[in-house]
């Protein structure tokens, strides 16, 4: 018994504690038996309007349902016996009727009851009040007329209202009175000044009072303010004002420190409830107008729930807390001083919830607490009613014990349901509470709907409900896909009210969950299931932008959801719509925005929303454009050579200004061209400009940004310079020769702006460098060059250019040395010499032409050479002449390229700026042997069993006498290897050469160079096959098995069949890859393939297997592997079939066991044939055997699917591709027209080749059917192939 009072009391403290998704009260079904519950009532203080008729409301729910009654002022309340009052059916709703009547008559306080056959439920009592109106009480307003400075407090006294009215002030023309720091409304209504002025005078200061529930505005008198200065009126006036107008004298008027208009006092009280609004107000007078501040004595003001009003003079704390409760100062302060207020605040509750009663459900026996938790201040008193009747006053019961706010019921009877009310008061309101105690004996049911399916992303908690009701509560279990039970622990929560938690989901928990509800009357399951679903994720931001007006904004938003939820991507603008604009353009995953504009500025989001979930990010948007040009620019501190401009700047359009662009026009001497003048950091906003004599100045200012320069500001008023001497002299001053007796001095003359002033002139100056001379001279104006002429040739001469005007002389100008004219070279270099260093190089030595005879300026020798013949040709054959440019003073040039055993002449000249001089004598030289070049060509013919005949042609280039010719060969076996030199050579006027002894099927590679006495040429190198024995030579049986090619680098393969034991795989190969491997598989087996490894060389190719087992089929492809043996290029399987051996074979047809078997097989079916006829003629059945399978050639059966695999192979030598070696351009091997054929053997030699040289007749010489239909034949199969596939 203690321990079912622990749970009971542990289940009273749950029903307490219950908290968010969890704190939903006990629902009884509503076909079960159970007493009333108010579920909707009115108000406890109910205003209503007059104009319309009342309504207070009364629902309730219950089973049987409730009827209900009404009490007014205390007393049963008869609706039947007022006409104007009505019940709406099935509920405890009045609707009073009020037209005609006056709605006085319906005030009080009414209470509602519901009751059935199971308790009573009452309702909150409730207070009808009719809103009221009233009208401004009729008062006369004299003028108020004050003294300027002095404070001011207009009362409004508003008619008390039911619900109090809404205040304001307003003129005649209905509009609101401007408030500030020195003029604002009080809390109650008045308006104060802190101070008058002059103009406050004004005849409309009109309170209004506008009443919410009628919405009726009412007003009051006009009141006027007539404010004087009584210093600008004389004292007769002012006597004349004081003793007629009462005016306001004891006021100060002059300034002073500020005093509390409201509250008055240094101190004062306020009380605030619980829950509700405190508001506190300070308003000050004092000149200059006080500003007002707040601060809490014994705390911190509340951030979070305070704010100010009226321009600091209202302190506002929302939701008003025990803890707010303390001393508050408001000071007002000016430049004169400081005033203080504390307002003292109390915190005082009505009654409020700590835990209300909550409805009992009970078995009979059980045991049930009620408990009613409430606290306030003052504390409030607990009185509890059973069916609405006081406890005390409500039959004794010996299973209840009321003690304070709670309830004990043990040992609870059927029958004995009730409602109990927990009614909490003091002297700020009270709180009621219904609950009920409802005994019942019921098999637990499930109230969640089932095969509900909850959906929630991953790492979110997730909720799975199971709502029961049974009496006794049932207790719930929960299982996860039907056989795994959950505990209440992690990751799972199970709830008091059956909802199983996740605290953190995860896919593994998607699945099938099932409740089970059990009491001890019974037991009820329910199924849910859960998906789990992956997060919406934004994977691609957008980026901050900035562009340039009128370019593309684009703002990617790539997305990441599950794909199970249907996404919608939504683009913001500022948290707004975005503008309804066709250059807004929004695809899947990004936002284009055309033709920016400043509007389009902003912050821009995508957001992705999905059934569960969101996912949003932003990217601001900064449109920038050029600056605007700078305004209003000026000249300051004007000086001779110099003035001061300042400017201001243009609106940037959000890129910062990097600098100003200072520039300038010359009005004098290039009227509308504008020239840069300097430069200024963006920050600035003035220049110090250097001004140049004789000028006429306008400037102007550009700015740049990051998007470019703006553009030109107005221009400056004209500003001119005086003019003055040249400061500079021309530059560029050169002199050159253009003729061999003269010499043109040039310079760049010098602008308008450089000439200073007018008049301006060139004074030339020149003179024969290291020559003892005077300067000659000459002025010229308007020019740039001038001719010296009668010079001797290519001398130095000393020039100087000065510049001068009107208003004197340049600086002194700084000389420079030029030369007069050239001429071309007058003699040819002398002592021409040549020493061969070999066949092909050649090195020519000569004397230097003299300086005089140069006559101009050296730039270097050309040497002329050509090749005039071959030395051991009789006739000359001069080659294109080649031409060597040695620059500078050189004596020695290097001759490359040359030829060996020739015949060259050279000659040589010097060359100047001016020309090339004479050719100095030709020079001939030879040079010696060489080597000679790749013989011509060779070629092999005549292949046989074990000869063939090769041929060659001389080499091109001989480079000497030619001595004879070297041939090495060697045969190559199937892995690559060579095998033993074998060497000769030829007299070389020989051409042709047949090799005998040979070995038959056997590559052999060639090496063929030709020599001289200096030695031996490049080697050529050929590559060729001798034809194998015609003896063993048999087409094969091959069936041509179509895989698809990995790569497409093998063309033309073919097969034949060599002997019994071995077959030829011929192809062309055209790939980068040297790893080539011809692999085979006996077909049909599930063994690994067997690789051989073959040379690798692009062109031709032939390889022969051996080895093979006789009357075999065997399936065979070429494949390159790279590295890491990996397949990267296939041929076509072929399939190739080796005749059986000669010995072995047996004619099946002549065999006497083969032919009695035949024999017994027709006699049989004979017989069969005779019963079925038998049976039929006699009207039996039999049955029938559908279709018989025919007999198929073994040899045409379909292949069945290679597992891909290939053969473990592993090459610890390094085997080198052969270079240049070639096969017949057929790419197979040649036969002799006495070769025995297979079509031979066939009836009408129909027999063929595809193009791929695969065999594709049959040996009955039928034709085979079309390869879509198959390899079966509508033929009985021959002799031949029954007989070897029984080999």
């Amino acid at each position: 018994m203690d321990r079912k009072w622990k749970w009971v009391l542990s289940s009273g403290a749950l029903l307490v504690i219950f908290l968010g998704r969890m704190t939903t009260a006990l629902e009884v079904p509503l076909d079960l038996p159970q007493p009333p519950t108010i579920t909707h009532q009115s108000p406890k203080d109910f205003i209503i309007d007059p104009r319309e008729n009342i309504l207070i409301y009364c629902e309730a729910k219950g089973k049987p349902h409730p009827s209900f009654s009404w009490t007014r002022n205390g007393t049963h309340f008869d609706v039947e016996k007022d006409s104007k009052v009505l019940m709406k059916p099935s509920s405890g709703t009045l609707v009073i009727d009020i037209s005609g009547e006056k709605a006085e008559a319906y005030e009080g306080i009414y209470q509602c009851t519901a009751r059935n056959e199971h308790g009573t439920a009452v309702s909150n009592n409730i207070v009808i009040r009719q809103s009221r109106s009233p009208l401004w009480s009729k008062e006369r307003k004299e003028a108020i007329m004050v003294q300027v400075g002095v404070s001011l407090v207009l009362q409004c006294r508003p008619p008390a209202g039911l619900p109090p009215p809404i205040i304001f002030w307003m003129d005649n023309n209905f509009q609101r009175l401007p408030q500030n720091t020195r003029v604002s409304q009080a809390l109650n209504g008045d308006l104060y000044f802190s101070n008058v002025l002059l103009d406050d005078t004004r005849n409309d200061y009109i309170c209004y009072a506008r009443f919410p529930h009628t919405q009726t505005i009412q007003q009051k008198q006009p009141i006027t303010v007539k404010v004087l200065d009584m210093d600008a009126i004389n004292e007769t006036v002012a006597a004349m004002y004081n003793y007629t107008n009462n005016l306001f004298v004891d006021s100060p008027s002059g300034e002073r420190r500020p005093s509390f208009m409201a509250p008055l006092g240094r101190s004062s009280t306020q009380m605030a409830l619980r829950g509700g609004v405190l508001e506190l107000e300070c308003i000050a007078e004092g000149l200059p107008t006080p500003e007002v501040s707040w601060y809490k004595e014994s705390g911190d003001l509340p951030s979070s729930r305070m704010s100010f009003h009226n321009f600091q003079k209202t302190l506002k704390i929302a939701d008003v807390m025990e803890a707010d409760a303390g001393d508050y100062r408001c000071t007002a302060k000016n430049s004169l001083g400081s005033a203080h207020h504390t307002i003292k605040v109390n915190v005082k509750a009505a009654p409020f919830w700590i835990s209300a009663p909550r409805n009992l459900i009970l078995a009979p026996k059980e045991t049930g607490i009620l408990t009613c938790r409430v606290s306030g201040d003052p504390k409030p008193q607990i009185a509890w009613s059973v069916n609405g009747v006081p406890v005390e006053d409500s039959p004794k019961d010996m299973s209840r014990k009321v003690e304070d706010d709670t309830v004990i019921l043990s040992d609870v009877q059927t029958g004995s349901s009730a409602v109990y009310q927990c009614n909490a008061s003091n002297e700020f309101g009270y709180l009621l509470a219904n609950a009920f105690v409802n005994v019942l004996a019921e098999a637990p049911r499930v109230l969640t709907p089932p095969n509900n399916v909850y959906q929630v992303i991953t790492n979110n908690p997730a909720f799975l409900d199971c709502a029961s009701f049974g009496s006794p509560i049932p207790t719930i279990t929960w299982f996860k896909d039907s056989q795994t039970s959950i505990l209440n622990r992690d990751p799972y929560v199970i709830h008091n009210n059956g909802t199983l938690e996740i605290n953190v989901a995860q896919s593994l928990n998607s699945g099938k969950y099932t409740c089970i509800a059990s009491n001890n009357l019974g037991t009820k399951e329910n199924h849910v299931y859960l998906e789990v679903k992956e997060p919406t994720r934004i994977l691609a931001q957008p980026e901050y932008m900035v562009v340039q007006r009128n370019r593309k904004a684009v703002f990617e938003c790539k997305v990441k959801h599950d794909p199970t939820l249907i996404p919608t991507m939504n683009w913001l603008k500022d948290n707004g719509e975005l503008p309804d604009d066709e250059r807004f353009l929004v695809d899947t995953d990004s936002l284009t925005i055309n033709d920016v504009t400043e509007e389009d500025e902003g912050t821009y989001t995508c957001v992705m929303n999905t059934t569960l979930d969101q996912d949003s990010a932003s990217a601001m948007l900064t449109v920038v454009e050029e600056p605007d040009p700078p305004t209003d620019l000026e000249l300051t501190d004007q000086r001779e050579r110099s003035v001061q401009l300042t400017w201001i700047p243009g609106d940037e359009h959000n890129s910062p200004t990097q600098k100003f662009l200072v520039q300038y026009e010359d009005l004098l001497h290039q009227a509308g061209v504008w020239h840069n003048l300097t430069e200024e950091e963006g920050t600035k906003t003035t220049a110090h400009l250097d001004l140049s004599p004789y000028a006429y100045y306008s400037f102007r200012v550009l700015a740049l940004n990051h998007v470019g320069y703006s553009q030109p500001s107005q221009p400056s008023r004209q500003y001119r310079t005086n003019p003055a001497a040249p400061d500079v002299n021309p530059t560029d001053v050169q002199g050159v020769g253009t003729e061999h007796n003269n010499l043109v001095i040039s310079w760049k003359e010098l602008t308008g702006l450089q000439s200073n002033g007018p008049g301006l002139q060139y004074k030339v100056n020149w003179r024969q460098k290291d020559v003892e001379e005077d300067w000659s001279s000459e002025t010229v104006a308007n020019a740039s060059k001038y001719v010296v002429s009668g010079t001797p040739t290519f001398v130095p001469y000393e020039v100087k250019v000065q510049a001068v005007n009107d208003y004197g002389n340049g600086p002194a100008p700084e000389a420079v040395v030029g030369y007069s004219g050239e001429d071309v070279p007058m003699s040819a270099p002398e002592s021409v010499q040549v020493l061969v260093q070999n066949g092909t190089l050649a090195e020519v030595h000569w004397e230097p032409v003299l300086t005089s005879m140069v006559r101009g300026r050296l730039q270097g020798y050309k040497v002329s050479y050509w090749r005039e013949r071959s030395l051991h040709q009789a006739e000359a054959q001069q080659e294109e002449q080649q031409v060597l440019a040695f620059s500078g003073n050189r004596t020695d040039g290097r001759l490359p390229g040359l030829k060996p055993y020739s015949l060259y002449t050279l000659n040589i000249r010097v060359v100047n700026g001016k020309g090339e001089g004479p050719l100095s004598p030709n020079h001939n030289f030879e040079t010696p042997e060489g080597v000679p070049g790749p013989p011509s060509f060779l070629r092999i013919k005549n292949t046989n069993m074990d000869s063939l005949t090769l041929e060659w042609g001389p080499p091109q280039d001989n480079n000497g006498r030619l001595t004879g010719y070297t041939l090495k060969y060697q045969p190559v076996n199937n892995s690559n290897e060579l095998g033993p030199v074998e060497e000769m050579t030829f007299p070389a006027n020989e051409t042709t050469i047949t090799l005998a002894d040979l070995k038959y099927s056997t590559r052999y590679k060639f090496y063929f160079n030709a020599k001289t006495i200096k030695g031996s040429g490049p080697t050529i190198t050929e590559e060729a096959i001798t034809i194998m024995d015609e003896a063993f030579i048999q087409q094969p049986i091959v069936d041509v098995v179509k895989v698809h090619p990995i790569g497409s680098a093998f063309t033309n393969v073919n097969s034949s069949v060599v002997g019994e034991e071995g077959a030829v795989i011929s192809w062309e190969y055209f790939g980068p890859d040297k790893n080539v491997y011809v692999e085979y598989i006996v077909e049909n087996s599930k063994e690994d393939w067997t690789k051989e490894f073959v040379n690798g060389s692009s062109g031709s190719q032939t390889y022969l297997i051996k080895g093979l087992k006789p009357g075999t089929s065997y399936r065979v492809r070429v494949v390159v592997k790279d590295h890491s043996e990996a397949t990267i290029h296939s041929t076509e399987e072929l399939v190739i079939t080796l005749p059986a051996m000669k010995s072995n074979q047996v004619d099946l047809a002549t065999q006497g066991w083969f032919i009695g078997l035949m024999c017994a097989i027709a006699l049989l079916i004979l017989v069969l044939l005779i019963i079925c006829f038998i049976k039929r003629n006699k009207g039996g059945k039999y049955p029938v055997k559908e279709k018989e399978d025919a007999h198929q050639d073994p040899e045409i059966q379909p292949m069945k699917d290679d597992d891909g695999t290939f053969g473990e192979y592993s090459d610890t030598e390094d085997h080198k591709p052969l270079k240049g070696s070639r096969t017949p351009s057929n790419g197979t091997v040649k036969r002799d027209d006495s070769d025995d054929s297979l079509v031979d053997y066939g009836e009408g030699g129909d027999g063929q080749f595809n193009e791929d040289g695969s065999f594709i007749g049959q040996y009955s010489g039928k034709k085979e059917k079309d390869t879509h239909e198959g390899n079966e034949s509508s033929e009985a199969p021959s002799p031949v192939n029954a007989m070897n596939s029984f080999v």
